[in-house]
């Protein structure tokens, strides 16, 4: 018998609807409430044929107090500035809950005001919140009535620079990440600029100099090397379907040799399952997590320049959403974190 109810708010976006795929695999969950504000009421498979034969569940509203009296967690799968006006201490005392939205990744209300313009309604409950990068704050995360799933270009900038971050084995006053998405990384809302004759057969920077994932990447990298870091992130949208790839540069510190970068990202995640380590000269691509909940990590040295490259990929919706939402349920209820999740990737796709 299946041991964890859940329920999936916001199941019709390309996240939430990842996240059904994984739940309805996952050896220990059974599936409760699946909901939708646009399609309320709908059958799940009218919206989503690729799971017809596998669910006849309808689209309720997300009513989170009553659903939290029926459920062990939550998953929230909605724009930022919509939980926090809804979730409560009494909602928290019921079940868990997993937001794979932004508003409660950022711990200075301030900072996150002012990155998203809105107000944020209940920072009051901060104090249940762990941020749900697992690699990372997996012993906060087993004892968590709120998780902050971290997004899909700050876990992989955050994995990519951890280590060189921890170990202080580069100047953070240099630090620079250039990072391009797929096209479901802007949801699946009706957009000009995520248009098929806008995006294909085209590449382009957006946001730059303002995109509301630099705090999220400058906080966890500042507690990290603990001391203040401000870097330069520029995003850009290419023409694919999924996945994020993100080139990291930094000076590197005097004296540093590839074997220290070598031993430093060995040392924090050759035992995270989840974290690929390519081997010298080799470099993540894409095409190789789409599908998976791996991210692969690899760097190399231009000693012209001293400069560390490290290049960090993921797929968006699932290590970068989806994914690491279960990888965190499974924390969550003692479960080994591979469950429901250790596949390969998808290819040819």
């Amino acid at each position: 018998m299946k041991s964890i109810k859940a329920a999936v708010i916001g199941a019709t976006g390309y996240a939430g609807q990842e996240l059904v795929r994984l739940l309805y695999n996952h050896p220990e969950v059974d599936v409760k409430v699946i909901t939708s504000k646009s399609y309320l009421g709908e059958n799940y498979t009218d919206i989503y044929s690729n799971f017809s034969h596998i669910t006849e569940d309808i689209l309720q509203d997300d009513d989170l107090e009553k659903i939290s009296k029926e459920v062990d967690v939550i998953f929230v799968a909605l724009p930022h500035g919509i939980l926090s006006k809804k979730v409560t201490k009494e909602i928290l005392n019921n079940c868990k809950i997993i937001d794979l939205g932004a508003d409660f990744r950022i711990e200075d209300k301030d900072v996150y005001e002012k990155w998203y313009a809105t107000e944020h309604i209940s920072f009051e409950l901060m104090e249940e919140v762990v941020y749900g990068l697992c690699e990372v704050h997996r012993d906060k995360i087993k004892n968590a009535k709120l998780v902050a799933n971290p997004g899909c270009y700050t876990t992989t900038s955050i994995l990519s620079l951890y280590p060189v971050v921890k170990e202080n084995l580069i100047d953070t006053n240099t630090i620079t990440i250039d990072a391009k998405s797929g096209v479901t990384g802007a949801g699946r809302g009706v957009s000009l600029n995520t248009h098929y004759c806008e995006t294909n057969e085209n590449m382009k920077a957006y946001k730059v100099a303002s995109h509301r994932h630099t705090p999220e990447i400058e906080q966890e990298l500042s507690k990290a090397g603990n001391k203040d870091i401000k870097l330069t992130f520029t995003p850009h949208l290419t023409p694919m379907n999924r996945g994020i790839l993100a080139t990291c540069y930094a000076n590197l510190k005097a004296g540093v040799t590839y074997e220290d970068v070598k031993q430093a990202y060995e040392k924090h995640f050759k035992d995270e399952y989840f974290v690929r380590l390519m081997k010298k000269g080799n470099f993540p691509e894409t095409k190789w997590v789409k599908g998976s909940n791996f991210i692969d990590i690899g760097f190399e040295i231009d000693e012209r320049c001293n400069k560390l490259i490290v290049l960090g990929a993921l797929d968006n919706l699932v290590k970068g959403a989806a994914g690491q939402a279960v990888q965190n349920m499974n924390i969550l209820f003692g479960l080994d974190e591979r469950c429901g999740l250790n596949t390969a990737g998808i290819f040819p796709v």
